[in-house]
């Protein structure tokens, strides 16, 4: 079921959803997550159920205010103080190191937590409600099946779990991939996963040069959306060069002609570039050609959603442009990147 989320029934309603332990879909800035009171493990237990999600991967806890990160971690650094005055609300989550009375579940038997606090308006009016009903924080990964697209519109997420979920539409979301993810349990903070918030923009607010590794981090604590293979369609996703896409469509009409296929019921590829690109006349019913934007802001708002509109079309292949390797591109690159890696 679908409230509008402009409603303080509709608010009301999701609060007590998560009071009595029920599982609800929340829109954030970043995506809709399925949300559940973070101190209730019965609660938390049926998200990972939902979403086929291993028990050992770690959820991020949302709560209403800074003030909520004393409920669950035990030590916070300067630089996660300065990190927190910096960019809460927003998309941005910390790991930290977790008091050990709470949020064992969601935090996937670690001792450390990964906290957030949300700037969507209608997550920040449910959570202010809930806490009143004694919810002080609400586990929330997104909202879609365990390695899937995630969802950034409710009827996204209704898709996903169907019309038994309670869910508060609160739009279409501003953001459009997940929260940043930095490690503040060690001596320095580090990037465990890229967002819209640039290294950059994260050592100058702190203070502290963010370590970004090269490699997988043995030390880092487990952190949600950090698989190797993840965010991705049911079609297969393949990243190319402007130059490398154009002589894949090339081939790939050719190959089309050699076989004598001339009609096709619906097309079987679709291209995501920055670039211009030519689909042959006479073969454009094979491909669904669709501009990506130019701004890495504008592209990381509309990924998930164009990946599930091409799935939605039935293609069997999504062929992207590279994204540039610049800092404000990491998270667009790091979604895609992940959604073209086959899972082992």
């Amino acid at each position: 079921m679908i409230l509008n989320g402009q409603l303080p029934t509709s608010i009301a309603a999701a609060a007590q959803a998560l009071q009595r332990g029920a599982l609800l879909g929340l829109p954030t800035e970043t995506v809709y997550g399925l949300a559940a009171d973070a101190g209730n493990d019965a609660a938390v237990a049926k998200i990972f159920d939902a979403k086929g999600r291993p028990a050992n991967h770690p959820l991020i806890v949302h709560v209403a205010s800074a003030q909520g990160v004393q409920r669950f971690a035990s030590r916070v650094p300067d630089f996660a103080e300065k990190l927190i005055d910096a960019f809460w609300p927003g998309p941005l989550t910390l790991i930290l190191p977790r008091r050990a009375e709470v949020a064992a579940v969601a935090a996937g038997g670690q001792n450390s937590v990964g906290l957030r606090c949300p700037s969507h308006p209608i997550a920040h009016a449910v959570l202010q409600s809930a806490e009143a009903l004694g919810v002080f924080g609400v586990a929330a990964p997104s909202a879609n099946l365990f390695g899937r697209v995630s969802p950034t519109t409710a009827a996204h997420v209704a898709g996903e779990f169907g019309d038994d979920l309670l869910i508060i539409d609160g739009g279409a979301c501003d953001v459009g991939i997940e929260s940043t993810i930095v490690d503040c349990t060690r001596a320095a903070p580090v990037l465990l996963r890229p967002g819209v918030l640039t290294p950059q923009q994260l050592s100058d607010a702190c203070g502290v040069t963010v370590i970004t590794p090269n490699t997988p981090d043995a030390d880092a604590p487990r952190a949600s959306g950090t698989l190797e293979s993840h965010y991705a369609p049911a079609a297969t996703v393949q990243l190319m060069t402007a130059a490398d896409l154009q002589k894949a469509i090339d081939a790939h009409a050719n190959e089309n002609v050699a076989n004598n296929v001339d009609v096709v019921a619906h097309p079987t590829v679709a291209v995501w570039a920055r670039s211009p690109v030519q689909v042959p006349a006479a073969k454009a019913n094979q491909f669904i050609c669709q501009a990506m934007p130019t701004s890495a802001q504008d592209c990381a708002h509309q990924l998930f959603a164009q990946l599930r509109d091409f799935d939605a079309q039935g293609v069997a292949h999504i062929w992207v442009e590279i994204p540039p390797p610049t800092p404000e591109w990491d998270g667009v690159r790091d979604r895609l990147t992940r959604a073209a890696t086959p899972t082992r």
